[in-house]
């Protein structure tokens, strides 16, 4: 049996009773590290679960994952996935290998980023599609997530931005030249993801049109959802330019049409009330 068990979004203890009773009876278990990351690290998870870990990053995952199912085929094998199991496509992938394979499979849920931005206020069921904001670098400055914000908040719709992250990447260089040589982790945060947003408004202008997002947009900065030092800031896109909320994993959301209590609710995070007072682009139903 090959089980995807989702980890939650904070730390050890996250993990539902039924994913716990999971691990602790599989042989292998593997931990997917790419993805997205824990607030603890693997040495934590281990001494909680009682057993060994083996981290599964990207390169293991999409190349050896036949050698993976095939262990699942003569015992219990765990994936572990921060958050829930489909937050991402190569985990359905897995599912169709594994099927394709004959090997039975089971799904443990947990929350994940997806339902867990409902702490902000912000009604789950107001939120159109989700998008992904990448780095930029100084060749390759893509916008077309922008054109999906823009089309949530023509329908009246919020958007959660999932933030960067790069995990064992190689430069240009070292994977031209085959050399296992990988990069410093980096994280997309907040105000990182505005800049990005503020600078593609501007291009906007630049070029004759008249954004439906501005600078005056209310957006809302999370961090470390579901940990104990969690942090949310509202206020509008400019504001979430210089907000510091400390380490990774970030998250923003640019609004749509807010009900009036969604509207009171971000205001308990406000990083200025007077944004919320005297914003023009604020929309409320």
């Amino acid at each position: 049996m090959l089980y995807l068990v989702g980890l939650g979004l904070g730390d050890a203890e996250d993990i539902t009773v039924k994913g716990l009773e999971a691990v602790r009876r599989c042989r292998r278990v593997y931990l997917e590290a790419y993805t997205s990351v824990l607030t603890v690290g693997k040495e934590a998870l281990e001494e909680f679960y009682g057993k060994e870990l083996i981290l599964a990053d990207r390169e293991m995952v999409e190349q050896e994952a036949d050698s993976l199912l095939k262990e699942a085929d003569v015992c219990d094998v765990a994936f572990l996935v921060v958050g829930d199991p489909f937050g991402a496509t190569t985990h359905s992938d897995l599912v169709l290998r594994a099927v394709k394979l004959g090997i039975p499979y089971k799904v443990i849920h947990n929350a994940s980023i997806m339902n867990a931005v409902g702490c902000c206020g912000l009604q789950l069921y107001n939120f159109g599609e989700t998008v992904s904001i990448v780095f930029w670098t100084d060749t390759w400055k893509p916008e077309s997530f922008f054109d999906k914000i823009e089309k949530n908040r023509r329908n009246g719709m919020h958007t959660l931005c999932l933030l960067d992250i790069k995990v064992k990447e190689q430069s240009l260089e070292n994977l031209m030249k085959g050399r296992k040589i990988y990069e410093p982790p980096r994280y997309m945060s907040v105000n990182q993801a505005a800049e990005q947003l503020l600078a593609i408004i501007q291009n906007r202008r630049l070029q004759g049109e008249k954004p439906e997002i501005t600078e005056n947009t209310i957006c809302v900065g999370l961090a470390r959802v579901g940990a104990r030092d969690e942090k949310i800031a509202s206020g509008t896109l400019q504001q979430m330019s210089t907000v510091e909320l400390g380490a990774p994993l970030h998250s923003l959301i640019v609004t749509g049409t807010m009900h009036p209590l969604e509207l009171e609710m971000l205001k308990l995070f406000s990083v200025d009330n007077s944004s919320f007072e005297n914003n023009a682009c604020q929309r409320t139903a």
